[in-house]
């Protein structure tokens, strides 16, 4: 039963090849992805850091993103 389902009639090389590619593949651009948003993230804290407080608490009052980020930024730092 279940040497059948990984042979598929023949063709479970190929499947299964297929398959664990595709992962492999979503799973190298989930990475690079998450990596660049880290960076990005960082940059955007460090530019919110060179403000004025008052400028900071403006931006901070207007933008949930910018919360959002600094929020990240401080639990990991």
């Amino acid at each position: 039963m279940i040497l059948n389902l990984i042979e598929m009639n023949g063709y479970g090389l190929f499947i299964w090849l297929s398959f664990s590619i595709s992962i492999l593949a979503c799973s190298i651009v989930y990475y690079k992805t998450k990596k660049t948003l880290m960076k990005y993230e960082k940059e955007f804290a460090a530019e919110i850091e060179k403000l004025s407080n008052y400028d900071k608490q403006i931006l901070l009052d207007n933008s949930k993103i910018a919360n959002q980020v600094l929020a990240t930024n401080n639990k990991t730092a």
